[in-house]
């Protein structure tokens, strides 16, 4: 059998789809559709991850502030502009005779390892069948505490449930810069990044030009760790020249290298953005873990939060920062007792024989 075609995933900000008056910008759309078609045409299977729900509500129920005055007010806007949205992507699809289909996730859509896979089942069936599906976050029931924040991760997160091997992150900035290019005349595009260190992560800045999305360079060099830890390359390009797709061929914007090794369910674990407590290791575990081995209770330090076994925790290094994250093979009851504990001394203290591990290797991704 024929290898599947490869898949792409397409992130379109909300300052490219919606004008300042919060109308749909149905030139530009039309190209990219364009593009679209063409990349199915080549026999590429394509989905979207589309923001400017709450852009178009806000117009159409005349809310201040874009529709994000409050979070109310946002959550009313997106769900009267995530039909206005849908429409316009399945008229300007159809009309390249291609079908669109509309997908809206939450945040516990995808950390919940049961629907991740109900979710990867359904986007797989739909782009096997030519679909492209159009997907955004449900900012109608979202809150605060339980959201993506951002496209940027979305669409990140969906390359892995989709098992891309490309996502675009279309937006108002042509890739990573060394400095704010409206500011600084002497600052250049990386066009390369093979991974993402303290340097790479020193050029981010927050907030979009436009001020009208959610997201920033900080969120994209997010998206990209959540993509290149899955074995995604993910490309930031500016989708404000026409054609955006034929820019990404010919090698505009900045290319953020995927990690080859990834595993699918380490991908699941490396992109979760909630985690159920965290364990603190010392430096010798710190080494050993990067060298491929398991959490071994005597190489923790300290434990906080409360999980059950199987939940994911992060591992957090020395310094502080999380250098890994794992399924939990103890409750963390268990787990505080155990904390710096040679194997030999746990059964006295627990009262039965243990798990080798605090978090075994097979189930651990390093960030």
């Amino acid at each position: 059998m024929a290898a599947a075609p490869s898949r792409l995933i397409v992130k379109v900000g909300s300052s490219l789809l919606v004008d300042a008056g919060g109308a749909v910008r149905r030139e530009w759309l039309a190209g990219l559709v364009a593009d679209v078609a063409g990349r199915h045409a080549d026999g590429q299977q394509v989905a979207i991850v589309s923001s400017g729900a709450i852009a178009l509500g806000a117009r159409r129920l005349a809310l201040a502030k874009g529709g994000r005055a409050s979070l109310e007010d946002a959550q009313a806007a997106a769900a009267v502009g995530q039909i206005a949205l849908a429409g316009v992507w399945a008229e300007l699809l159809g009309a390249r005779g291609l079908t669109a289909a509309q997908i809206l996730v939450t945040l516990d859509d995808l950390e919940d390892r049961r629907r991740y896979l109900n979710a990867s089942a359904t986007l797989d069936r739909l782009m096997s069948l030519g679909v492209v599906p159009v997907i955004n976050e449900n900012d109608s029931v979202a809150t605060e505490e339980i959201r993506f924040g951002d496209n940027d991760r979305l669409a990140a997160r969906i390359a892995q449930v989709a098992g891309a091997q490309t996502v675009v992150l279309l937006s108002d900035v042509d890739g990573l810069y060394t400095a704010d290019p409206s500011q600084d005349a002497s600052a250049t595009r990386i066009a390369r990044v093979e991974r993402i260190d303290a340097r790479i992560q020193g050029f981010a800045t927050g907030g979009s030009q436009s001020g009208m999305g959610s997201g920033g360079m900080a969120s994209k060099i997010a998206a990209a760790r959540i993509a290149t830890s899955s074995g995604v390359d993910l490309v930031i390009v500016s989708g404000t020249e026409p054609h955006p797709l034929a820019r990404v061929a010919a090698g505009a914007g900045t290319l953020f290298v995927a990690d080859k090794r990834a595993r699918s369910r380490k991908a699941w674990l490396a992109g979760r953005l909630t985690v159920k407590g965290e364990i603190e290791v010392d430096a010798g575990a710190a080494s050993a873990l990067a060298k491929g081995a398991s959490l071994l209770p005597a190489g923790a330090r300290g434990v906080t939060g409360k999980f059950a076994r199987g939940d994911v925790v992060d591992i957090l290094g020395p310094l502080g920062t999380a250098i890994a994250r794992g399924l939990s093979e103890y409750d963390s009851d268990e787990a505080i007792k155990v904390a710096g504990l040679k194997s030999v001394d746990i059964e006295g203290v627990l009262g039965h024989t243990p798990r080798a591990a605090m978090v075994h290797r097979d189930h651990m991704v390093l960030l």
